[in-house]
Parts: structure tokens; C-alpha cells; sequence
């Protein structure tokens, strides 16, 4: 099938990770600010079936290591071909390029991050050779498929001429999805597809909560499991009500449990304590939670600078994504953001208190009045300065910490012996440093994991303390 490309294809090399010394060009990633994929169903007189178009230079002119835009474009067609599959074709360019040897692939929409090692421009690997592999990899896999063409731009004006309208179909797919409430519909639909970098990761996808990359809504979810049964989405009904607030069904449940391998059992849609829902890598933000203030900062991928906690986007992600349950970690699509349920589990907007700007502004006609000028952005830096405009501006963050808890404290119990102290160490990812005069933290069953095999658990806990010594029990 693939006699005439000089590399291997095939799912063998699905997962496949090429590191930056490897690579011979990136397209995309963080630190190019102009890249998408997009599929549009055309008439089938506007399709040149096969044919693949680069507008710009190909893998050979870059140097080696080079960084550049990209912008890939596929026009489909078909009698049995529906709007409503442009997406799930769309998601699908992840899996076809993720099957050539020396080509990672990650992200989507807006989003995505290629990379090709040295090796495969070697043995003469081209674009041409990537968008022909996709057309028929595409055909043999949705027999709907009569016609489908490739543009590929590398061309930073060609790409900057097309971006906006790209952005736009995106924007018009996810108001459709949001005419939809999870109470109206008898099942969510389930998603895989990451599951090639994030083996024991689930994605459920309700029509208040859109896939962590913020490229598959309920209607494409649906729409795909529909036409690949067999495929990498499929349904899940939701069974009982366990916990509406939080969004606990026993349905979604026995599907994690199954799809996991039996490693995730339970997870809740809208909390990210306690039972939060995995995430897999192509996430397009993080929630994060700042026990300082017992609140919550939103972050995008494409925000390269330190947020408020001390930390980048790269440095959470690392916390975030393996298909573990994180709590205080949550990836999340831009999308759920502007849902209803948007952590509902857990107090929704009352616990937001900062998001870079860029975040801010594409969300703002979905954040509730009250809240608009109490949440901060990257002009704050810092937790000091955070707790400070959240006193000013009467954040309820700061209003609970005027109202601390009085609680019973026991007699001083003797200080311990040298010999019984047990000293604890722990990665820097994962000691929390909290300033003198923060206001006590309210921790909801949070777990915060610690080095030399100590686990420590805090349950609705609400902590005061100068110094924690930690010492062997007596038997």
C-alpha cells in the first residue's frame, strides 16, 4: 500500500516520541504561534482526489532543529459525507500521522505539535509523502470517503490568511454543542484515541464537557461512534445518578473502570478533588489548585510564562498528564471553561482567582457578572500580590478567609526523641511553600504525594501550624 514512501508505516509506531535531539523539524508546538488542521466537506467537483498541494518550503529545506508554522488543510467529499463528520475525520489526522516511523504527532485544531526526526528527511521523506499517506489511510478507514485533497502551507503569510477562518468553523462547532445540557440526554460518549501516549486514559465527553483537547464535542463523539462503531469513540450510558453536583454516574464509572484496565474506577465529571478525571497529554489548559488562597488558577498551552503559583504550563503539565488521577491538576479544553457545570463540584467561580488575559478576554461573556473584575491575570505575578487583589476587589476567596473556623486544639504533646525523628524528603514539584500571614487552607480530600514512600492525605482539613514533625509510632 505504502511501496512508494521511504519510511515504515503502520500502528506499530503509534506513540512513537521524538525528542528534540532527534528532530529535524518541528511544526507547531508551543512555541509557534500560528499552526491548525482543519477538514471542510467540499462539492465533489472542488476535490482533486489524491492530489497533495505544499505551499512552502518542504522538510528538506529546513535546517536541522528548525521551528516553523504549519497549517494543514483536507477538503473531503462524498454522497454519504455530513458536515457533522468534518471533525471526526479532523481527530483522525492525529492517529494517521502518528502511524509513520520518525513523525510524532500531538494536540489539535489550533493546537498541534509535529515533529520529524532526522532519519526519515535521510531517506527522503516529504510533506507530499504525509498527506498521501493521510488520503489513504482516510479511504480505507471511512469508506464514505469518494474524494479528499491536501493543503500543506508552511508560509507564514498563507498561514496567517487562514487561521482566522479556521478559528471561526471551530468556533461555530462548539456553540452548536452548547444548545445541549448532559440532563437532556440519555448517554455521554466515551474517547481513546490518546490512549497511543496515555495507555489506562479515558475521555468522557457529555455535552457539558468537550474532550480535554477541545476537539471533539457530544455531536462529534456521537457522529463518529455512529460511523467506526469499532472506532476510538464509543457510548456510554449514563446509568444512575451517584453524585449530580460533582457529576458521579454509574455508568461513566463502569466504562472507566473497563477502558482503564480496571486502574481508574471512579471519576467525577465536575470536581477536581477527590475523583477527578485523568488526563491524557493533548489537553488544551489546566486548572491548578493554590492552597495558599484555597482557590484555583486556569492556564492555555500557548501561555509560555510563570503563572501566579511559580510554575509553567510545562512544569503542571508534567503533574497533569499519564492517564493518572491528579488531584489539584486538572486538564481540561478551553471549551469547559464556558460550561455550566464548570467545576460545580468544587464551587465553580467562587474558587477562579487567575487566568492569563488571553484566557480571560475568549471566555469573558461566560463568566458571571459578579465576578468579572475579581479574578486577576498575568499583571499579578505572584501570591502576595494575588492575595491582595483578591482582599481588594472582595473576592469570596478572601471574604472565607475574614471568617476563620475556631476549633479545639489538644494540650502540646512532648517533643519526641532525636532518635525517633523520621526524616522525609520530597521532590521540589512537590513540597508546598506557604507564606507567613497566608490564610488557613480548607483542603478538600486532597492527596499531595511525597518522596521516601510517606503518602499524606488531608481531608477537609484546615490547618495552622509553625512546625510538622513527622515520628516513627511505638509498638
Amino acid at each position: 500500500m505504502f511501496e512508494d514512501i521511504p519510511v515504515e508505516v503502520g500502528i506499530v509506531h503509534e506513540g512513537e516520541r521524538i525528542r528534540q535531539q532527534q528532530m529535524h523539524v518541528e511544526f507547531g508546538g508551543p512555541k509557534v504561534p500560528n499552526k491548525f488542521e482543519l477538514v471542510q466537506m467540499k462539492a465533489p467537483k472542488d476535490v482533486k482526489d489524491g492530489k497533495v498541494t505544499v505551499v512552502g518550503k518542504g522538510l528538506a529545506d529546513f535546517e536541522a532543529r528548525s521551528r516553523a508554522p504549519i497549517a494543514i488543510i483536507f477538503h473531503v467529499a462524498g454522497k454519504k459525507m455530513e458536515k457533522d463528520l468534518e471533525p471526526v475525520l479532523e481527530r483522525r489526522i492525529h492517529d494517521f500521522f502518528n502511524y509513520v516511523e520518525g513523525v510524532m504527532h500531538l494536540n489539535q485544531r489550533y493546537d498541534i505539535w509535529i515533529r520529524v526526526n532526522k532519519e526519515d528527511v535521510k531517506k527522503g521523506l516529504t510533506l507530499e509523502h504525509l498527506g498521501k499517506i493521510t488520503i489513504q489511510l482516510m479511504k480505507q478507514e471511512f469508506k464514505f470517503i469518494e474524494k479528499m485533497e491536501a493543503f500543506i502551507y508552511t508560509d507564514e503569510k498563507d498561514i496567517e490568511s487562514r487561521i482566522k477562518s479556521a478559528r471561526e468553523i471551530y468556533e461555530a462547532r462548539d456553540a452548536r454543542a452548547r444548545t445541549l445540557t448532559d440532563d437532556e440526554v440519555d448517554e455521554f460518549y466515551g474517547c481513546i484515541l490518546c490512549q497511543s501516549f496515555a495507555p489506562i486514559h479515558i475521555c468522557v465527553i457529555t455535552p457539558e464537557r468537550m474532550a480535554l483537547c477541545g476537539a471533539i464535542s457530544w455531536f462529534d463523539a456521537r457522529a463518529s461512534a455512529r460511523i467506526d462503531p469499532e472506532g476510538p469513540n464509543f457510548v456510554i450510558e449514563k446509568g444512575e445518578v451517584l453524585d449530580a453536583g460533582k457529576g458521579q454516574y454509574s455508568g461513566v464509572d463502569e466504562a472507566v473502570d473497563e477502558k482503564s484496565g480496571g486502574v481508574t474506577k471512579e471519576i467525577y465529571l465536575h470536581s477536581m478533588f477527590g475523583l477527578p478525571h485523568t488526563s491524557c497529554g493533548c489537553f488544551e489548559a489546566i486548572v491548578f489548585y493554590i492552597p495558599e488562597i484555597d482557590g484555583v488558577g486556569l492556564v492555555n498551552r500557548e501561555y509560555m510564562e510563570t503563572c501566579v503559583n511559580g510554575l509553567k504550563f510545562s512544569q503542571m503539565a508534567e503533574q497533569t498528564g499519564g492517564g493518572e488521577q491528579t488531584e489539584g491538576f486538572l486538564g481540561t479544553a478551553v471549551e469547559y471553561f464556558r460550561s455550566k457545570k464548570f467545576l460545580q463540584g468544587d464551587g465553580g467561580w467562587t474558587k477562579v482567582a487567575w487566568m492569563p488575559k488571553v484566557i480571560f478576554d475568549s471566555i469573558v461573556d461566560f463568566i458571571p457578572e459578579e465576578f468579572k473584575d475579581k479574578i486577576a491575570t498575568e499583571d499579578v505575578k505572584n501570591l502576595k500580590g494575588l492575595k491582595s487583589f483578591l482582599e481588594e476587589k472582595g473576592h469570596p476567596l478572601a471574604q472565607a478567609w475574614a471568617k476563620p473556623v475556631e476549633e479545639e486544639i489538644p494540650a502540646e504533646a512532648p517533643a519526641p526523641a532525636a532518635s525517633e525523628i523520621v526524616p522525609v524528603t520530597a521532590s521540589p514539584a512537590t513540597l508546598m511553600q506557604v507564606p507567613a500571614g497566608a490564610p488557613a487552607m480548607t483542603l478538600p480530600a486532597m492527596t499531595v504525594p511525597g518522596g521516601g514512600g510517606f503518602k499524606f492525605t488531608f481531608k477537609n482539613a484546615r490547618i495552622y501550624a509553625d512546625k510538622v514533625i513527622i515520628q516513627k509510632a511505638k509498638e
